[in-house]
């Protein structure tokens, strides 16, 4: 017999679930008393976009590297300039 079924013959209640755990709030200072986002936030906001800044300056010059060097060593295409 399940313990629903038994509490529920019994004429217990439900057992409770069990209480998630919070996440902690954010308790740094805002940017503008106006502006909804924290400092920490914004700290985030600018770290997130430097590494996505690096990430696009690493496949821009991969990609100047294929067609500079590789394209044209592995005869796939020629430089109009060479």
């Amino acid at each position: 017999m399940g313990e629903a079924k038994r509490r529920a013959e019994q004429g217990l209640p439900p057992r409770p679930k069990p209480a998630k755990p919070k996440k902690p709030a954010d308790t740094s200072p805002r940017i503008a008393p106006w502006l909804p986002l924290t400092e920490r936030q914004g700290e985030q906001f600018v770290r997130i976009t430097t590494r996505g800044a690096w990430i696009g300056i690493a496949a821009l010059v991969l990609f100047w590297v294929i067609v500079r060097f590789i394209g044209p060593a592995a005869g796939w295409w020629t430089l109009a300039d060479g």
